[in-house]
């Protein structure tokens, strides 16, 4: 198993903790879990001085396969253009998977 593990750290628009906030990390969630081959969807809160961004995101993949069909899926497709690009303001992504 590959286990690619795909995170995005991001700040909303919005203030943390307001219900526009609450909702799109809500939606994320349900939008984003419903994508086959999604597992270990993680929704997570900054707590850290260490950097500037808000929230993060982390799902797990079986394999590239998996991931690829994720990135090109209607509803990741449709989350960024219609949610992701309006309400973000600055993000990282990184993927990787584990050394053995």
């Amino acid at each position: 198993m590959a286990n690619i593990i795909h995170s995005v750290i991001f700040t909303l628009k919005y203030e943390p903790g307001s219900v526009p906030a609450e909702t799109f990390l809500a939606d994320g969630r349900r939008i984003l879990t419903g994508i086959p081959g999604v597992h270990n969807f993680r929704v997570f809160r900054q707590m850290s001085t260490k950097n500037p961004h808000q929230y993060g995101f982390s799902m797990e993949f079986a394999s590239l396969a998996d991931y690829a069909s994720y990135n090109s899926h209607p509803h990741h497709v449709g989350f960024v253009e219609n949610r992701w690009v309006p309400e973000v303001t600055s993000f990282l992504e990184i993927d990787y998977d584990e050394i053995p």
